[in-house]
């Protein structure tokens, strides 16, 4: 992938605010054929209160860790569940959600390759009655999330049990396809019927729905297992292993599924990320001298066969998302190590570099700096030293509801009091310019609140950020950062209106910018 090319940045064409309400009657008032806008800077926020900022949680349904809460509720209270997760997310000034939606070789929506999940049933292959995933896409772009689908490309139970597998799952049909390993099951990687059948699995999900991003999270293959016996790919490797180390070989089968599945996606829906949250040390530096400066017990690299790194290079992927789960100064692993690593690693490249997050960790951990309720706010106060960390996930939705020793809320009133974009991802759509704008934004008083008006028929934009300025000029630079950000909502229809409910004392200027399917911000309309 080429860089995109950098323009330059063009000032306002007028810098003229509101000159007076005007009711709206349908059409806008005639002085509203006048109109006034002014372009984002490119490439420039404020690091105290960035207006691009990945914020999400990550709902498991493994095990029903997060959601459904238990097997068998009725689809109306699985609905409820779901819906309750996403405002929440909303609640938390979150600006994507991770639902995983493959937890083991089966489906959360009515896959053509595989059965239904027993996480929603209790039993593998029953139909629950709606279409979770269809359902949650609609449900969190209606309110301005993101919706990362979350799969898991290998793991087919969490048991040893073939029998609990429906009559008509890929690995019931192919016990050869299936290794037992550590008291659960695994498809084998070494296998290329198997990758496939994974891809295929996955791009059914891509095919029906319009996800943000195909994720996925550190297991590849299984992590070792004290006293459990080898991996069970002898007799692939003799048949694939074309004189390769069997270590080379694995991770070769990792990345061929990886690229392989990033072709797919491109091909199908091009729009839509790949990303990874692997375990966070991809080696240690005893192990390589270009690895972290960690002592961990599994690298991703050597354990999972899982190269991260030569992803991030090679751009397979759109974002990392490591799992550094360690407070600060922790000896084996420190935060800060790890972040400065993965920092170092992104540069240069198009890779967006997030930071997994051990809310669970938070007042239940051996490690006593996770009872101090603010270890997690240092971790976000320590990337603010590193541009090119551009945002964080938190493990997991239950917790993030929970709010273990009021953590969260700390995080949310020091970092998250404004509404934030996701990056940028020009790369995914380059072909194609920023969004059009707004032709014109007329403002009314309906009745105590300013209401701002704008239709939508000439713009492109799937969503738009609405900026709030004191007084009645405004400079482009207001518009880089988040503290001037009132909402930021998504495309309704051909006409969109929106009321400010936090009514401005004083004088303000309102803004209206359109951001399109890849999160590119065009030229703003500033109201009349």
């Amino acid at each position: 992938m080429s860089l995109p090319s950098r323009r330059t940045v063009l000032t306002a064409t007028s810098t003229a605010t509101i000159a007076g309400a005007a009711a709206f009657s349908g059409s806008p008032p005639a002085e509203a054929s006048r109109f006034w806008h002014i372009r984002p800077p490119k490439d420039r926020q404020e690091s105290t209160t960035p207006k691009r900022d990945l914020r999400a949680m990550w709902i498991a349904t493994v095990e029903n860790i997060d959601w459904p809460s238990a097997q068998g509720l009725t689809a109306a209270e699985q609905r409820r569940e779901l819906l309750d997760y996403l405002d929440l997310a909303v609640e938390q000034r979150h600006n994507a959600v991770i639902l995983q939606v493959r937890p083991t070789a089966d489906a959360f929506w009515p896959s053509s390759v595989e059965p239904w999940s027993a996480y929603l049933t209790g039993t593998q292959g029953v139909d629950p009655g709606w279409d979770p995933l269809g359902f949650a896409v609609k449900a969190a772009h209606q309110r301005g999330l993101e919706l990362h689908a979350w799969f898991n490309p290998f793991r087919v139970s969490q048991g040893t049990d073939r029998e609990e597998l429906a009559a008509d799952h890929p690995g019931r049909q192919h016990p050869e396809w299936v290794v037992e390993y550590g008291g659960k099951l695994y498809y084998n990687p070494g296998l290329p019927q198997v990758r496939k059948l994974s891809q295929r699995a996955i791009m059914d999900a891509v095919k029906r729905y319009d996800v943000d991003a195909v994720h996925f999270d550190d297991y590849f293959y299984p992590y070792p297992v004290e006293g459990a016996p080898e991996f069970d790919d002898e007799k692939a490797y003799a048949r694939y292993g074309r004189g390769q180390s069997l270590a080379d070989w694995r991770r070769d089968n990792i990345t061929s599924f990886m690229t392989g599945l990033r072709r797919q996606i491109q091909r199908v829906r091009p729009t839509t990320q790949m990303g990874v949250s692997p375990f966070a040390i991809w080696r240690n530096k005893s192990t390589d001298p270009e690895g972290s400066d960690t002592q961990a017990g599994a690298e991703t690299y050597d354990d999972l066969y899982a190269d991260t790194r030569k992803w991030v290079r090679d751009e397979t992927l759109d974002y990392v998302a490591p799992q550094v789960y360690w407070s600060r100064g922790f000896e084996v692993a420190d935060y800060e190590k790890i972040t400065t690593w993965w920092a170092d690693q992104v540069r240069g490249t198009h890779v967006h570099l997030y930071i997994g997050q051990a809310l669970y960790k938070v007042g239940e951990n051996a490690d006593v700096a996770w009872d101090n309720p603010e270890e997690l706010s240092t971790h976000l106060d320590f990337n603010r030293e590193f541009p090119r960390v551009e945002g964080n996930m938190y493990f997991s939705a239950k917790t993030v509801r929970a709010n273990p020793l009021g953590a969260m809320s700390i995080v949310n009133e020091g970092w998250y009091s404004r509404p934030a974009l996701t990056p940028v991802s020009p790369w995914l759509d380059d072909a194609r310019g920023a969004p059009r704008r707004v032709g014109s934004v007329w403002t009314a008083r309906e009745p105590h609140h300013p209401t701002l008006q704008w239709n939508n028929s000439r713009t492109d934009a799937t969503s738009f950020v609405i900026y709030r300025i004191p007084g009645r000029s405004v400079r482009p630079s207001d518009l880089a950062d988040a503290r001037y950000i009132a909402d930021i909502v998504p495309r309704e229809g051909r006409r969109q209106s929106w009321i400010d409910s936090n009514k401005p004392g004083g004088r303000v200027t309102y803004v209206v910018t359109p951001v399109d399917r890849v999160r590119r911000e065009g030229v703003g309309t500033i109201a009349r």
